[in-house]
């Protein structure tokens, strides 16, 4: 009988122990079971501190001053830290409110040349840390988003549109696993809300695309409720 694989005339390969197919060894680097611990929203302690307040006064004041930093430093690196708690068994997301609508993720910018997970660090202390806080209590867990501002103006994209060579902000969501208690120092004119992953779905009207999308980004993990 004549072969019918390809080239014509050959044998197909069998599936076998001794196969090309099984030869291949396993990426060392890839994780097919994820689990991240979530405790309980009443673990932790609240507490205040002085008001932070953003660099800008405006948002044109905001893009006025990316294009300044971008023709002498290039592309603005900025990174967030998305933290995890449970509430009735469901997992939420801690956010901050600014006002009644407005709601982001703690972070912030990188300064030049800073490595991202100390950066964060940095900025999660900054933001929601005492004094005495050591920002080597923020424990960086895994990436779990990157995202794009191809312009000096509001939108993002969690990839590159094809006809933009240069990026003005790379945006990097980073997942923190948080210790089994924590006191988190919420500056005055912020609120620290924890919104359910539910809420968050589909809804980036309330919350904005990036927030709005962290169901999905999430979903590779398993949840483990303490």
């Amino acid at each position: 009988m004549s072969g019918t694989g390809w080239p014509r005339g050959t044998q197909p390969l069998p599936l076998g122990a001794n196969s090309t197919v099984n030869s291949f060894t396993k990426n060392p680097s890839l994780t097919l079971s994820r689990t991240v611990n979530l405790y309980p929203l009443t673990n932790y302690t609240f507490g205040t501190k002085d008001p932070l307040f953003e660099k800008d006064p405006s948002v044109p004041a905001r893009f006025q001053r990316m294009r300044d930093e971008y023709e002498k430093l290039g592309m603005r690196r900025s990174v967030d830290g998305v933290l995890l708690v449970h509430e009735h068994g469901l997992p939420h997301v801690l956010l901050l409110q600014l006002g009644t609508t407005f709601f982001k993720l703690p972070g912030g910018e990188l300064n030049p040349g800073e490595d991202e997970c100390e950066g964060l660090k940095r900025l999660m202390t900054e933001t929601l840390g005492r004094a005495e806080t050591n920002s080597n209590e923020w424990v960086v867990e895994d990436t779990i988003g990157n995202w794009w501002r191809p312009n000096f103006e509001p939108a993002q994209y969690p990839y590159i549109p094809p006809h933009i060579t240069k990026p003005k902000e790379h945006r990097k969501l980073f997942l923190v696993q948080l210790q089994e208690k924590a006191y988190f120092a919420v500056p005055r004119n912020y609120k620290l809300v924890a919104a359910p992953l539910f809420e968050l779905y589909d809804n980036s009207q309330g919350y904005g695309p990036i927030i709005s999308s962290l169901p999905q980004a999430l979903s590779r993990f398993n949840f483990i409720y303490m």
